[in-house]
């Protein structure tokens, strides 16, 4: 089982919108020397929506390829198409990748029966781990716990990564589900609680600047030391608040670039993140410790 902190990787790009290879390959190095446990390459905060086909494949064979099995490597391979999250779950495979995280599917607003059967045919068609995705305040679909629970017997589905930020939902979910089946946080703010709960770990979006609280955090709350889990999390609570200012990946991929971890290329419809929040941004980046005065 995959467990601990799991940053959600940016996608590094030039001021033009290219993939920045190069910078990959630093971001990837820099996880593993904070101590992040695993890396989901080309989720929501890679920006797996406005990248081709071909740049999404390309993605994932490169963090697997440097990687080189130092850590899990999970790629995201969702789309509201189950042929096209099939075909992108297949091409994960074939790269490497450990498991892959399927976000459900987004616009067509599906049933709990049409979520079922579009899971249950990915984990058919390709013979790897699976971690379902649920975020409802992107997708406008809600996967139900009972949902869940029910593909929880499939095979190749292993876990789930929960980014409702609802805790009482989640211990509940924790409890209906089998011991060998994961729960993860995709939700920062209450990723620690959640851990402490029976959580496996944190799918985060803060950890592209933090990375050594928020593995530190997530050690501590999947060992049960619940005192010095909250109090690392407490040095980065700011972060979690404010790299959500705009939408995900505009806030993150600023304050990477502060950091000199990527440049400020982001892809349309998103733009870079307001001047306007500049000051906030780095503010809880100072706070967090990453940024110095």
């Amino acid at each position: 089982m995959i467990t601990g902190s799991l940053v959600a990787l940016i996608t590094p790009m030039s001021p033009d919108g290219a993939v920045d290879t190069k910078k990959l390959d630093d971001l990837i190095e820099f996880h593993i020397n904070e101590g992040t446990h695993g890396i989901v390459a080309v989720g929501t905060t890679g920006e797996s929506s406005t990248l081709t086909p071909v740049e999404h494949a390309n993605v994932i064979r490169q963090v697997v390829s440097t990687v080189n099995g130092r850590v899990p490597v999970i790629a995201g391979t969702g789309a509201n198409a189950t042929h096209e999250a099939i075909d992108l779950t297949k091409s994960a495979k074939d790269a490497g990748a450990d498991a892959c995280l399927l976000v459900t599917p987004y616009y067509n607003k599906p049933t709990q029966e049409g979520l079922y059967q579009h899971f249950k045919a990915i984990a058919e068609a390709v013979d790897i781990p699976q971690i379902l995705y649920n975020v409802p305040g992107r997708t406008a679909c809600d996967m139900q716990n009972e949902t869940v629970v029910r593909l929880s017997s499939v095979r190749n589905i292993v876990g789930i990564k929960d980014a409702t930020g609802d805790l009482e939902r989640g211990e509940a979910l924790i409890k209906a589900l089998p011991d060998t089946f994961a729960v993860y946080s995709g939700d920062d703010p209450t990723a620690v609680a959640l851990m402490l709960l029976g959580g496996k770990g944190n799918i985060s979006v803060s950890a592209n600047v933090a990375a050594k609280a928020v593995a530190q955090a997530a050690e501590s709350a999947l060992a049960g030391k619940a005192e010095q889990a909250h109090s690392i999390d407490t040095t980065i609570s700011s972060l979690h608040k404010n790299l959500f200012l705009e939408s995900n990946p505009i806030p993150i991929k600023w304050a990477c670039s502060q950091l000199g971890l990527c440049e400020e290329g982001i892809r349309l419809p998103l733009t870079p993140l307001s001047e306007h929040y500049h000051s906030a941004v780095r503010q809880a980046m100072i706070e967090a410790g990453v940024l110095l005065v």
